[in-house]
């Protein structure tokens, strides 16, 4: 018989809508009977008839549940008019005409058959979730509808749904509100902030509860690691054989979900301590309370690294008032909220959809295998393009997608096995190799939780898994929660699991291998599913990854020293991600397996410690540099390439600079600043240019010691003109002749007061200062005692005799009396020695 609730008066209105429009939209309160009293209207309806109804929850355990509700009501067994169908377990028959499914089965069951032929409607329960999944078969369904199957229905019910956005989606489909029937519940919130971890502070609450409430109690947890922290804390308080404790999460066998949603027998009390599972489309019987962490642990993808990792968040305010309508919908209830009235304010209104923060390669090989772009389809929110882009990418990588960006012939395999596409990836590249069956067995490790308990600080080898999903000890305890191997727990419920997703897909790939495949292969197998995350020691711990990045093992590891191992779980965080766990690869079957991958790579660089120019010659995978060597040949152009980038690097004293080279350097530079049609020979102007005027001069060079044997005069002067090379001495003479007969050098050291050092005595009888650049500019004369000390600086020699001389004279006579100082300079004879030749 079927029990009357409270959505009831709006079912005519919603089977109207479904008549009249392709699509609508149902939005109702928590236990108004969205889930399972909607499906049997439909199934009445003449409108559906002979045709199948497909509802999809975003949970194995609600969809079960609801699949037993509904067949409960119908006073049938489920796998009769109403089934299920879940990862790793269906129920239906050949007469089934509701199926309960989760959303990757849609996603299958659209790939096979577009138009979903026999399917009458399409429902979309809890689409306020906004899962991946939820997103891409709407999509799909929504172009099967236009495209294929005008008759086909689409609903999406949800009782925190923004319904607006949803509807003009569907091509502005009608939308039904149903008010519910929700019992007064009483909000607690707590009087200051929560301090210390969150299992303590919901340890103290349910106590309180218990002491102080009626009914049971209904926990939200972020995850499985909490739940068990505060089963164990819970039970060491020995709160009496009335008081069961009843985990929920999505890791629990069958028979462990069943027990937590089930009334509690006459006389008991029970504690279900529930993820998210628990949130919506699910009645936890007897619940009266619900005490609320007010987190949640999500999926967060980073495009940076490709990597994604779980997340603990703080919830929705949609959430929180989905956890709170759990306490009100057999009766008046009360929520306890472990956080303040402050920091609820503070609430998101809703939670990211999953589309915007998820690794998107799964959501590519499907649009791929659909043959549809996603500017091609509806969505609420497009996937972004940046993220898209990425997994087509990877995709390339991973050999799913033809040159045209088509899906290739091994990406239709992958997509058929409908597992991420690393994963599908490695157990079709193992197949032929004979590791078909280990690939398997890790696939279907990799997708489920640990399968070990213990101590966060233990082994994260991969194989040691491997060998405890294969032993016989938790074969032999496969009946219960938990066996044990090498000192740790065994989840042997995740084990059974594990062993039979992997037969399935063993199956499907005719793979008939019977004996276990050496798990010392499985490293190179994390290879074909993760080559970004192929890793390279840097010492003990710490490792290099192919995609550049950095990883660590936070403690010391037995893989803590493999010179090559593949990490196939680490983070995301700080420069060095943390490893969850790995396998070890040996070196040489990355070079048999990945050779198309590795680069071979003559490196020739400057050596810095050595001042020369060294050829190495690399086996690069990524950022790893695999093996090294000499080169024996190195190209002469990439020599003089690494040869003018060490001089760049070192400066031009790299050179060979002589006294005559550096002063001919600096004539050229005076000339430049009074005449820019010079060459510019400034060190960055010449750094700058090493290739034009160094280049050919150092060709088949390779060091600073081979550098030396350069002519830097000659090198300068291959960069003047023929007229410069003429010009140069008579504009920027070496030396001047001065009165004395002495040939002085001219200082250019500061081009723009070229300088002349010279003895006043030699000086005697010339009137004007000597004069350069045609003319143009005069020296600057530092006048020197006997002694070769400056007793005058002057650019005016004429002033100088008229009138500085005679105070100089005064003091240059009484310091030099033997010395040569004529009254009248301007017409005594020059010397160079004390006193002129008689």
């Amino acid at each position: 018989m079927i029990t009357k609730l409270p959505i009831e008066p709006v079912l005519p209105e919603l089977i109207e809508a479904l008549s009249s429009s392709s699509s609508a939209v149902l939005v109702a309160p928590p236990g108004a009977g969205k889930t399972t009293r909607v499906p049997l209207a439909l199934l009445e309806n003449p409108m559906f008839a002979g045709q199948r109804i497909l509802m999809l929850e975003p949970r194995r355990l609600a969809a079960r549940a609801a699949a037993r509700y509904m067949a409960s009501a119908l006073g049938e067994q489920v796998g009769e008019t109403v089934g299920y169908r879940v990862r790793l377990d269906s129920k239906i028959g050949p007469n089934t005409r509701i199926e309960a499914i989760t959303e990757g089965v849609l996603t299958r069951l659209l790939q096979s058959d577009p138009s979903l032929e026999g399917v009458g409607i399409v429902i979309f329960d809890e689409y306020h979730e906004r899962s991946l999944h939820a997103d891409l078969g709407l999509a799909l369904c929504l172009q099967a509808q236009a495209v294929l199957r005008d008759d086909l229905r689409i609903l999406v019910m949800s009782a925190t749904l923004d319904a607006e956005p949803v509807g003009a989606l569907l091509n502005d489909a009608p939308i039904i509100r149903s008010e519910g029937r929700m019992f007064p519940v009483e909000t607690v919130y707590l009087d200051k902030r929560m301090e210390g971890r969150i299992e303590a502070a919901a340890v103290r609450c349910i106590v309180s509860a218990l002491d102080t409430q009626s009914g049971d109690l209904l926990v939200f947890l972020p995850g499985a690691g909490e739940i068990r922290r505060t089963e164990a804390q819970l039970r060491a308080l020995q709160l009496g054989s009335h008081v069961r404790i009843a985990p929920l999460h999505g890791s629990l066998p069958q028979e462990a979900q069943d027990l937590a949603i089930a009334p509690s027998p006459a006389g008991t009390r029970k504690v279900v301590l529930a993820t998210t599972i628990a949130e919506s489309s699910l009645t936890v019987e007897g619940v009266r309370i619900v005490i609320d962490s007010g987190l949640m642990r999500v999926p967060r993808f980073s495009p940076r690294t490709g990597m994604t990792r779980l997340e603990t968040v703080t919830v929705s305010r949609a959430s929180a008032d989905q956890r709170r309508g759990r306490a009100g919908r057999l009766e008046p209830g009360v929520c306890y909220r472990l956080w303040t009235e402050q920091e609820d304010r503070q609430l998101a209104a809703r939670s990211t959809p999953e589309m915007l923060e998820a690794d998107l390669a799964p959501l590519a090989l499907e649009l791929a295998a659909w043959g549809a772009a996603p500017d091609e389809l509806l969505w609420l929110d497009p996937p972004p393009a940046a993220a898209y882009a990425q997994a087509r990418e990877l995709l390339g990588r991973l050999g799913a997608l033809a040159a045209n960006g088509t899906l290739s012939a091994q990406g239709r395999q992958m997509a058929d096995l409908g597992l991420h596409p690393r994963l599908a990836h490695m157990i079709l590249q193992a197949v032929p190799l004979g590791l078909g069956s280990l690939a398997c067995d890790l696939a279907a490790l990799l997708n489920e939780r640990d399968i070990l308990r213990g101590d966060t600080a233990f082994d994260c080898d991969l194989r040691l898994r491997l060998e405890a999903l294969r032993s016989n000890q938790a074969e032999a305890q496969g009946s219960s929660m938990t066996a044990s191997y090498l000192g740790f727990s065994v989840d042997t419920a995740a084990c059974k699991r594990i062993r039979t997703e992997a037969q399935q897909w063993k199956r499907a790939l005719a793979i008939h291998t019977t004996q276990p495949s050496d798990v010392n292969m499985c490293g190179l197998l994390l290879a074909f599913a993760y080559p970004d995350r192929i890793a390279q020691r840097r010492t003990a711990g710490r490792f290099l990854l192919s995609n550049g990045r950095g990883a660590v093992f936070t403690q010391q590891q037995v893989l803590s020293n493999a010179p090559y191992l593949v990490a196939a779980e680490l983070d995301d965080l700080g420069p060095e991600s943390r490893i969850y766990s790995a396998a070890p690869v040996d070196l040489d079957d990355l070079e048999r397996h990945f050779k198309d991958q590795i680069e071979v790579e003559a490196l020739i660089l400057w050596d810095k410690s050595a001042l020369a120019v060294r050829g190495r010659s690399r086996l690069r995978l990524g950022s790893l540099v695999l093996k090294e060597a000499p080169l024996a040949a190195p190209h002469a152009e990439d020599t003089l390439a690494a040869l003018l980038s060490g001089i760049a690097e070192e400066g031009l004293e790299l050179l060979p600079w002589t006294k005559a080279s550096r002063q001919y350097r600096e004539r050229l530079s005076f000339m430049h600043l009074h005449d820019s049609n010079w060459p510019d020979v400034s060190d960055q102007a010449l750094l700058s240019s090493l290739k034009e005027w160094l280049g050919p001069h150092v060709y088949g060079l390779k060091s600073r010691g081979e550098l030396q044997r350069l002519n830097t005069i000659e090198v300068l002067e291959s960069i003047l003109s023929w007229d410069q090379r003429r010009e140069l001495d008579s504009n920027a003479p070496t030396h001047i002749v001065v009165p004395s007969g002495s040939r002085i050098p001219v200082d250019y050291s500061e081009p723009a007061s070229p300088s002349l050092n010279v003895r006043l005595q030699e000086m005697f009888g010339l009137q004007e200062t000597p004069r350069i650049a045609g003319r143009k500019v005069p020296l600057t004369l530092h006048l020197l005692s006997p002694a070769q000390r400056p007793v005058q600086v002057t650019q005016d020699l004429a002033s100088f005799w008229k009138n500085a001389y005679f105070e100089v004279k005064k003091d240059l006579k009484g310091r030099y009396p033997k010395h040569y100082w004529p009254d009248d300079p301007l017409v005594a004879m020059p010397t160079n020695r004390a006193r002129p030749r008689p």
